[in-house]
């Protein structure tokens, strides 16, 4: 028997225009080496926005249409455009990772051995009712795990632990973390915690940082304080850390953490050179919740890095048999660790009603939103 479902969809017009629809697509027999799961949990994290409402302006969103039939546009800003180019016109599917039942199998011993199986995949298009994809794409999970428990298994989690391996494939002794209150954010502060790596987490309010000193956290520094810069420089000095990951992007962040950086490294040079310390100082920005240009204004030296971060290159990177060792730790403290919380559960049409839209557009920490393509 043959399985169709609804799959949300984002087009980005030629003619300056989103469109987010839901449409119904025909789930293709599995080949030997793929399944069929019946989706029941996506996460919406970050990236998965950078596809879904692209560069549109969100604040010009008209809804159409009611139910399965509904369409939400909005207008890509003129200047924008030119970065969406390579997805103009193209009906594209949304959701990078997901957790179901597998409902059909081919038939290879691997993908048999999954069948009625609770699993986690990544993968993208997992904002559907179905999704047909390679058994090697998708992760068991433990007995007695729901839908919502495994949907956020890949991204944050593998996200998080990258962090912590780059830092010691790099040489690095200790993180330095922005947005630090996310879900990303408190499973980092858990690894942190639980393999004894220092961790300054960068926060912008009082209540992200009460969200960290509930977790255990030590090192929170509040980019709206006046205090900002001493605070900062004082958590560096503390836990040594050289290497950090930013969330935000854009803006003056990244150059005031090089900044303190180097302050911090100056405070326990023993021999003073005008090219600054010697120690290697470095930001990896990995997201863009301020899409401002990254401003950096050169007063720490010349011993530094700038450059990006994605998780899918990383785990390229490192081959597959480490990637599968995070993934394995990712499996046992699933519950524990790498666990996530969402305020809200929406429908695919739900996704679509524009009070949710301005909810998860706004990328806000505490505001979390799972998708279940399933739910009646």
């Amino acid at each position: 028997m043959g399985f169709e479902g609804l799959e949300l969809r984002s087009l980005i017009r030629k003619s300056g225009e989103l469109e987010l629809s839901l449409v119904k697509v025909k789930i293709p027999e599995p080949a030997p080496d793929e399944v069929i799961v019946r989706i029941e949990g996506a996460p919406i994290n970050p990236s998965d926005l950078g596809l879904l409402i692209g560069a549109a302006d969100m604040s010009t969103a008209k809804s159409s249409g009611s139910g399965d039939s509904v369409v939400v546009t909005a207008t890509v800003p003129e200047q924008l455009m030119r970065a969406m180019s390579g997805r103009l016109d193209d009906s594209m599917p949304v959701g990078n990772e997901g957790a179901g039942v597998v409902v059909a199998a081919g038939s290879s011993s691997r993908a048999q051995s999954m069948m009625g199986k609770m699993v986690a995949m990544i993968g993208g298009a997992m904002y559907a009712q179905y999704r047909c994809i390679k058994a090697a794409d998708c992760m068991v999970l433990p007995d007695g795990t729901t839908a919502a428990e495994g949907a956020s298994c890949f991204v944050n989690p593998l996200t998080s632990l990258g962090m912590t391996e780059t830092m010691r494939r790099e040489g690095h002794t200790a993180l330095v973390h922005t947005a630090a209150a996310s879900n990303l954010g408190q499973m980092l502060n858990k690894i942190c915690i639980k393999d004894g790596i220092g961790l300054v987490n960068i926060v912008r309010s009082a209540e992200q940082a009460d969200i960290l000193r509930k977790i255990g956290a030590t090192h929170i520094c509040d980019s709206t304080s006046a205090t900002f810069m001493e605070d900062l420089t004082q958590a560096l000095i503390a836990t040594g850390a050289t290497l950090a990951f930013d969330a935000i992007g854009g803006g003056k962040l990244a150059g005031q953490i090089l900044t303190c950086m180097e302050i911090a490294a100056n405070k326990t040079a023993k021999v003073y050179s005008r090219y600054g310390s010697t120690v290697h100082k470095q930001v990896y920005i990995y997201g863009s919740l301020d899409t401002r240009p990254t401003e950096i204004t050169r007063n720490f030296g010349m011993t530094w890095g700038v450059g990006g971060w994605l998780l899918f290159p990383f785990l390229q990177k490192i081959g597959p048999a480490d990637a599968q060792k995070l993934r394995e730790r990712v499996a046992a403290e699933l519950k524990t660790t790498f666990s996530s919380h969402y305020t809200q559960i929406v429908s695919l049409p739900e996704t679509l009603q524009l009070s949710n839209i301005a909810i998860y557009a706004k990328r806000a920490t505490g505001e979390k939103f799972l998708i279940n393509p399933n739910k009646t």
